[in-house]
């Protein structure tokens, strides 16, 4: 949807999205779009624009981390995440896909629909079967250098794992991480004493009514501390709103309005003590 903002509106593109979207969906969207521009649909246009922003902050932090000679970058909950596609930093980077066979299936098939050979090295993983710490094994397996910087993006998972899944995944990714290795991730921050925005309470309600309810969140304040006791070093919390407010004008930065959705960068130390301390 993002292909039919006006251009200063269009943080980021994905030529390949569209592919990926369900034919009933897509008819339905292209049916109101038609009758009106993007930016007039209500909740629609807002949605886009919060898109637009996580996926342009991730982007960025994807370069920063190529420009200082990061060359592994693990996508983990991929989906259909087409950045070894679309982001020419990553040629000469190994990018390793790490999702449920019935998902990645599904985008091997449209991508050879539409002709397009990902560079991506597939990690196929049944989250329900295997446990999380046989994955370091799998993706060194499959070629990732443990002792090298990597870059994880844990995007848009969170929020619908459990404590104990969340505690294992952080230990997980730590495990592969070499010294220079950063953790990018997207979270949904809980509060102790505000309501969620009623925009927020849709999606709640609408994730769950579709079998995915929110499950796990931090308050933001209590987020360095869980992160330093599984072996990372948080080194920037931003609300989404607030990164909108970077990127896009101020008028419809205010649309985005997501300070309870928040992308936090996490670094490994440069010792593996730590991590190691933290797993004893």
């Amino acid at each position: 949807m993002a292909r039919l903002l006006p251009d200063e509106l269009r943080l980021a593109d994905d030529p390949f999205g569209e592919a990926f979207a369900d034919d009933l969906a897509s008819r339905a969207m292209g049916a109101v779009v038609d009758r009106l521009p993007l930016m007039r649909v209500p909740g629609l246009s807002a949605w886009v624009l919060y898109m637009q922003v996580r996926t342009r902050v991730l982007d960025d932090a994807v370069r920063a981390f190529t420009a200082a000679g990061g060359r592994q970058l693990v996508l983990l909950g991929a989906g259909y995440d087409c950045r070894a596609l679309r982001l020419p930093e990553l040629g000469d980077a190994r990018v390793f896909e790490v999702d449920h066979p019935a998902t990645q299936g599904h985008k091997k098939a449209v991508l050879a629909r539409l002709g397009a050979a990902s560079p991506a090295r597939y990690v196929t993983w049944n989250f329900e079967e295997r446990p999380l710490a046989e994955l370091p094994g799998a993706l060194a397996a499959a070629g990732l250098d443990p002792a090298a910087p990597t870059l994880t993006i844990w995007e848009g998972v969170t929020m619908y794992l459990t404590e104990p899944a969340i505690d294992a995944s952080l230990r997980a990714i730590r495990a592969w991480s070499g010294a220079g290795s950063q953790l990018a991730m997207t979270y949904f921050a809980r509060s102790r004493d505000v309501r969620l925005s009623l925009r927020t309470r849709a999606v709640k309600a609408l994730v769950a009514r579709a079998g995915e309810p929110w499950r796990w969140g931090w308050i933001p304040d209590e987020l360095p501390a869980y992160l330093r006791d599984r072996g990372w070093a948080l080194a920037r919390d931003v609300a989404m709103a607030e990164a909108a407010q970077d990127l896009l004008p101020p008028a419809r930065a205010r649309l985005v309005g997501a300070t309870d959705r928040r992308i936090a960068l996490a670094n490994a130390p440069e010792s593996i003590a730590v991590a190691v301390a933290a797993r004893a």
